[in-house]
């Protein structure tokens, strides 16, 4: 059980910090559509998706992927109370 959580934790920590890399590539273009960017696009846009059809852009801004960020934390944090509970 103790190997399941942690490599659950291990997969959200690892895509917390790709959506980390996918903000700071939307800071520049040049990098956001070179093979790299489309890669970690492909890998975070489903997920951020989910959050951009109910938050609109403030002006020229996308909060999506704090809100984002701040549930796969929640998600992250819920799991660590269950394996606690439950173990």
């Amino acid at each position: 059980m103790y190997l399941i959580v942690n490599l659950l934790l291990s997969a959200i920590n690892i895509y917390f910090y790709i959506l980390i890399i996918s903000v700071f590539m939307s800071w520049v273009p040049s990098i956001k559509e070179s093979a790299f960017g489309q890669m970690i696009s492909r890998i975070t846009d489903p997920y951020l998706d989910i959050f951009r059809r109910f938050i609109p852009p403030i002006g020229m801004i996308d909060i999506s992927p704090i809100v984002a960020i701040f549930t796969l934390s929640l998600a992250s944090q819920g799991i660590i109370t269950l394996a606690q509970y439950l173990l």
